[in-house]
């Protein structure tokens, strides 16, 4: 399969913010050329981008993108995606309360089969909002796998163990067997090493998970100090923070990512620079569950690497990508009294680049000849992107869903113009995802 992808703008990330005209060849699942246009002249370059197209080439699409945007597609770091089954279901809770009273209760109902169709509804959220790779924390990593693979989706699974003594050894073995029958399986599905929290697991669990991650020279992810709660006891219990228990585990050896650290002291900080630990902020869940708002900045200025997460379904409601971006920046102006806190492209960095390193598909960071074509098309040509003063600030600051006009993953166009290009039918999802949720509440 060989697509054309012409008369564009181009945002590749390959040289900062800079935008520039022209055009991007895929073969298969790979970029095989970026070609800038020697003018680079607005909206319409079609008569340049003609000139730079040798009519002998063969391709078996070829898209005029109209001046519009190719970037590449978003990273989301942090996801529950089967939760779609709670989506305003379990609402205006603390997140303890919200998950022992709601979310553990709903979920022990489910079924594998369940799990497999409330990804595939998640996968069609995610494709129509430019996220073009997930990491999905949660059960019957087999089911999101062939979700994701039925669709073409690219997908990342974290362990998602907790226990404690006395269920521990059956934890460790559950890692053990799911990194060896997913970890690089195939092009679209990969895993990694990890668990709920500090607070599911007991300290002897978390040693013998820091034990795996040293054995099979693995970096592990873990939500971590989501709230004050969280923190006060975690130190009530083990005399330290969770970052520094996870420190002291050796838990932190090979690195890793925290999802939220939204309560964090200097020491923590000073732990996650030197053992290059990635913070993934989720800005809509904290706000929701009344969490908190994450120090981004201070990471950023201290060289702690950022990403960025929707978190679940259930506690966002959506799976909305520049609704994210979106708070990443206006938060930290509002929490430091700072309206150049975070720059744009800072966040799109967060979003993109920095996403795929944490998850560590770089071949799927920027937009260069090589790397896997998970590519996304912004509609320029829409009341919220004009004028073209800035367009990464446009995306961050005005951008939406209804800005995607293309995803692209491993060089399969999966939606395009409003449409899907798959071979599921969305309606049957959406049948068989209420009916779950209708069962599982006369059960409850």
């Amino acid at each position: 399969m060989r697509n054309r992808l012409y008369n564009a703008r181009l945002l590749t990330l390959k040289d900062g913010d800079k935008v520039t005209s022209g055009e991007v060849w895929v073969k298969d699942s790979v970029i095989e050329k970026v070609i800038i246009y020697k003018t680079d002249n607005g909206i319409n370059n079609s008569k340049d981008s003609v000139s730079n197209y040798n009519s002998s080439e063969i391709f078996d699409e070829q898209i005029d993108c109209m001046g519009n945007l190719l970037m590449p597609g978003f990273k989301n770091c942090h996801a529950h995606g089967p939760m779609t089954f709670l989506r305003s279901f379990a609402d205006d809770l603390p997140l303890q309360q919200w998950l022992n009273d709601k979310v553990f209760p709903a979920e022990a109902k489910l079924t594998g089969e369940d799990i497999y169709t409330l990804m595939l509804l998640a996968c069609l959220e995610y494709i129509s909002s430019g996220i073009t790779t997930s990491f999905e924390m949660y059960f019957h990593p087999e089911m999101i796998a062939k979700a994701c693979r039925d669709v073409g989706f690219r997908v990342v699974i974290s362990g998602t163990v907790f226990g404690n003594d006395d269920n521990k050894d059956e934890a460790i073995s559950t890692l053990k067997n799911d990194y060896k029958a997913f970890h690089k399986s195939d092009k679209l599905v990969d895993y990694r090493l990890g668990f709920h929290s500090e607070y599911s697991c007991s300290r002897k669990l978390l040693e013998d998970i820091a034990e795996l991650s040293r054995e099979l020279k693995a970096p592990v992810y873990m939500h971590n100090s989501e709230t004050s709660k969280e923190v006060t006891d975690c130190i009530n219990r083990h005399g330290m923070t969770p970052v520094k228990l996870m420190d002291s585990v050796g838990m932190f050896e090979y690195g890793g990512a925290g999802h939220h650290l939204v309560y964090t002291d200097d020491e923590d900080r000073e732990i996650l620079k030197n053992k290059n630990i990635f913070v993934v902020t989720n800005p809509s869940s904290n706000l929701k569950l009344a969490s908190g708002i994450a120090p981004v900045k201070e990471y950023l200025d201290l060289g702690i690497n950022v990403a960025i997460g929707t978190d679940g379904p259930a506690s966002n409601n959506n799976l909305n990508f520049f609704k994210e971006m979106y708070l990443t920046t206006a938060l930290q102006k509002c929490k430091y009294s700072d309206a150049a806190a975070v720059s744009p492209y800072d966040v799109i960095k967060m979003a993109t680049v920095n996403g795929a390193e944490l998850l560590g598909l770089e071949d799927c960071d920027i937009i260069a000849e090589g790397k896997q074509a998970d590519i996304i098309m912004i509609d320029l040509l829409k009341p919220n992107m004009q004028p073209v003063n800035n367009i990464v600030k446009n995306l961050v600051y005005s951008g939406s869903n209804d800005n995607i006009l293309m995803t692209m993953i491993a060089g399969n166009i999966l939606y395009v113009n409003g449409k899907y290009r798959l071979d599921i039918d969305p309606l049957d999802v959406y049948e068989k995802a209420n009916y779950i949720i209708r069962r599982i509440e006369c059960s409850l």
